[in-house]
């Protein structure tokens, strides 16, 4: 006879009608309030309570400021807090998580975010202690940091970062999870680190660089490093091709590691570029990707770990296609164009230049990422590093210091090595390295015949004894060498490589050059072993070499052009062999004229490609493209045959300054088109479709 309103709950709690009203949050508030301690009774209650609470702030935060008032009054944020400190189970953290995430996700009022964040709760629930072996608990709690991490600027960094604890929650929090198992982990990590370094604030910046920079960098150019190796490996054992599928999903990683380090360079912040290259350097392009190059018996690098000549030769190449920091790509052409690694010692007029002061190596940070960070949080003011251009104070000359597992490489800036008497001392960076670009470039001229160990690697990659299997990465490495913007025509004409920066291409690389012919030459015979890519590739090298653009000029020798007119001439010679042979010669001749002028080689996209790593192969069962593989079967090599004549073709016009005008064979404005009055007198009979549409 009597009932309890629907409404009503036990503990004299009433529930509101709308849920979309101040008097709903007040209604939640007391439902926390009555059960702030987790018990198997009121669990599932409290999950459904911080559900709605973040479903009523952000309707608050949109129609109703009393709304956002109350929460704040009643700092609803600390009963967060409290849940977490009882280790209440998984299914509160992540619902206070998720809560968290799709509140500072869905906010718009900067008044409400900067209220949300001014009482320091958020930094405390960012260092909790979580159960990170739950997946999902992981991953609420990477995307709530992201979340964060894109509320970041110049105002809200501020309550993150405490200058005078000299800690950073935030982003030493998330840079700890570096190297997770989980690769959307990994990506929200560079995706955080990158939303840090873009707030223009200077003491964040130099915490960041003088607390972290080191640490973080040597430890995530070690893990990229092994990561190199897991590469290596899955290329020796996957000749058979059998796990394509897995080596395609290590490169795309390593691929999106070199994305992410030129992301860095990009932002142009000189501080951490200057930490960043030098790890790089010497702990990963010196030791792994160049000694791999060219192994040298005497070398103590080759006690270390290497990888293959070819794997060498592709991570080169994408470091080029990729990357564009000019400090770093110069240093990198130095060491490649050099005669040794001492080729970074120089001396020059009073300018003492010195970018190579440590035995580089592939080294294992002496401790974790995580702990350093912890040793360091707190530490009082950073330790300044006069390494990296942090010359501002007393002492910034002294050989080097240890904090944790960052090693302060005593690089000594190169504004305060220069000479006493030196006139000038104020010397920018970029005069800096084209002052030590100048001077490779005259010691190189004064002896024109000193061996280049890793640049005759290069070049003796271009020769396909076999097959193209070392060429097409060689190829790469030195059209991406030419096209990178970071690298200076000074140091290309070292070694007399033109590209579109020389101001002529006269006298271009004569030795190159006819390597490139006899791979052109190779590539016409009956039993070629050059891949159709790795023509293209030695095509489009060949004419960076060799014609301009700018004043629509080839500078070829006439020697040199007589030999690509007589591969032309072999091409179209062979060509005929299948013409005869073939009852659809000329539909397949058209169709692979209409696919050449359709998909036009896309370098960049070619050499993400991860089965160029393993060794040709022919049968088309791999699913490996028609371009990048061996021909199998007579209508392929037919195919291939065409493909070759167009291609050469298409080098020769360019050569020669002339315009196509036979091909294709059939011309769209001679066939008949829709609607056309077709005249049939004095016709065969025409084969045609007829195609109605239903009315």
């Amino acid at each position: 006879m009597f009932s309890r309103p629907r409404n009503w709950l036990s503990g004299g709690l009433w529930k509101p009608k709308n849920p979309h009203s101040l008097d709903y949050l007040k209604y939640l508030y007391s439902v926390l309030g009555k059960n702030q301690t987790v018990t198997d009774n009121n669990r599932s209650l409290l999950v459904e309570t911080l559900r709605s609470m973040s479903e009523i702030l952000i309707w608050g935060d949109q129609n109703d400021s009393t709304v956002f008032d109350f929460f704040l009054e009643k700092s609803m944020l600390s009963f967060f807090l409290r849940y977490l400190r009882q280790k209440s189970g998984r299914y509160i953290c992540v619902q206070l998580l998720q809560t968290l995430n799709i509140l500072f996700e869905n906010i718009s009022n900067e008044t409400s975010l900067y209220y949300l964040l001014s009482n320091n709760h958020v930094n405390s629930i960012i260092v909790h202690k979580f159960d990170f072996s739950d997946e999902e608990v992981m991953a609420y709690y990477i995307s709530f940091l992201k979340t964060l991490s894109l509320k970041l600027n110049k105002h809200t960094i501020h309550f993150f970062y405490n200058e005078h604890t000299n800690d950073f929650a935030l982003y030493t929090e998330a840079i700890k999870f570096f190297n997770h198992s989980e690769s959307m982990v990994r990506i929200a990590v560079r995706t955080i680190t990158l939303n840090v370094f873009k707030v223009d604030d200077e003491s964040m910046l130099s915490y960041v660089r003088d607390k972290t920079a080191a640490p973080y960098f040597s430890n995530l150019v070690w893990f990229i490093g092994n990561h190199i190796l897991e590469v290596d490996s899955c290329v020796r054992n996957n000749t058979d091709h059998q796990s394509r599928g897995r080596l395609s999903d290590i490169v795309a990683e390593h691929l999106n590691h070199l994305h992410y380090l030129n992301d860095i360079f990009s932002l142009k912040i000189d501080k951490l570029n200057d930490v960043l290259t030098d790890h790089l350097l010497k702990r990963l392009l010196i030791p792994l990707y160049l000694c791999s190059l060219k192994l040298d018996s005497h070398h103590p690098l080759n006690e270390q770990p290497h990888v293959s000549p070819v794997v060498s030769l592709f991570l080169l190449s994408q470091v080029y296609l990729i990357m564009s920091d000019g400090s770093l790509m110069r240093q990198l052409t130095l060491l490649v164009f050099g005669e040794t690694l001492s080729v970074l010692t120089m001396q020059t007029e009073g300018l003492a230049i010195d970018l190579h002061p440590q035995t580089p190596g592939f080294i294992e940070p002496p401790e974790p990422l995580a702990q350093t960070l912890d040793n360091n949080r707190g530490a009082g003011r950073p330790v300044r590093r006069p390494n990296y251009s942090d010359t501002d104070e007393p002492g910034g000359s002294s050989p080097g210091s240890v904090e944790g597992n960052s090693i302060f490489y005593s690089t000594s800036d190169l504004a305060s090595s220069r000479s006493p008497n030196s006139p000038d001392t104020n010397i920018t960076d970029e005069e800096k390295l084209n002052t030590l670009s100048s001077t490779f470039v005259q010691m190189q001229h004064i002896d024109r015949f000193t061996t280049r160990p890793y640049f005759e690697a290069i070049l003796g990659a271009l020769e396909c004894i076999d097959n193209d299997y070392e060429a097409i990465f060689g190829l790469g490495l030195l059209y991406a060498l030419c096209k990178n913007k970071g690298v200076l025509q000074q140091l290309l004409d070292a070694v007399e490589l033109t590209s579109d920066k020389s101001m002529s291409k006269e006298n271009y690389n004569v030795g190159l050059v006819e390597r490139l012919i006899k791979i052109i030459t190779l590539s016409c015979q009956p039993a070629s072993r050059v891949r159709l890519v790795t023509l293209e590739m030695c095509i489009l090298l060949l004419q960076q070499l060799v014609y301009s653009q700018i004043d629509d000029k080839c500078y070829l020798q006439d020697r040199h052009l007589a030999c690509v007119e007589g591969a032309k001439e072999e091409a179209t010679l062979f060509l005929r062999n299948f013409y005869k042979s073939e009852e659809i010669f000329l539909d397949m001749f058209e169709d692979e004229y209409r696919q050449r002028q359709q998909k036009p080689l896309n370098v960049e996209y070619l050499y993400m490609d991860a089965s160029l790593l393993l060794p040709p192969t022919v049968t088309p069962l791999t699913g490996i493209e028609f371009s990048k593989r061996l021909p199998c079967g007579e209508v392929e090599r037919a195919r291939r045959c065409i493909r070759v004549y167009f291609i050469l073709r298409e080098l020769s016009l360019i050569l020669q300054q002339s315009t196509e005008s036979r091909l294709p064979l059939t011309k769209l404005a001679d066939c008949h088109k829709i609607e056309d009055v077709l005249d049939l007198n004095n016709s065969d009979l025409i084969a045609c479709t007829i195609v109605t549409t239903d009315q």
